[in-house]
């Protein structure tokens, strides 16, 4: 199963229990295989709810058996330099620092670091050194941000 197969089947029910299911990493292959998952809410995250939703993603993966072989589950918060995925991801962060990586180079680069400027549906757009660069959700490999001090 896919990752974003994994993530229509247990979205609806994470959100049931209140969190936003923000990512997740699938690591297969090997001996054991991982499963991460990252909630996020408004208050933060504390281990009763990392438990609370640890019980309801084992229930349906029990169910659903969609991962072949041994796993391991985890669930966390998606901490201070969390991935950003989805279009809200980059609205609600916008005016802090991200640090994105393209699948294939845009105007003779793939690393930008900078100021979330703007963000659609389609589209972001960092500014770094002052200039601005408008970036294709679809080329986007990775988007973190960057925690300040």
């Amino acid at each position: 199963m896919s990752k974003d197969e994994l993530l229509k089947l247990l979205e609806p029910s994470v959100e049931q229990l209140g969190f936003e299911l923000a990512d997740l990493e699938l690591k297969t292959g090997g001996r054991d295989g991982l499963l991460r998952i990252f909630i996020d809410k408004a208050e933060g995250i504390g281990i009763e709810d990392c438990e609370a939703v640890s019980r309801q993603v084992s229930a349906i993966l029990d169910v659903e058996d969609p991962l072949p072989g041994n796993y391991t589950l985890e669930v966390s918060s998606p901490g201070l330099d969390r991935t950003l995925t989805k279009p809200d991801h980059f609205r609600r962060f916008m005016g802090q620092a991200v640090k994105v990586k393209l699948r294939f180079p845009l105007a003779g680069r793939r690393n930008f670091r900078g100021a979330l400027a703007a963000a659609d549906e389609d589209k972001i757009e960092v500014e770094v050194d002052g200039e601005l660069h408008s970036l294709p959700l679809a080329t986007i490999e990775s988007a973190r941000l960057v925690p300040t001090d």
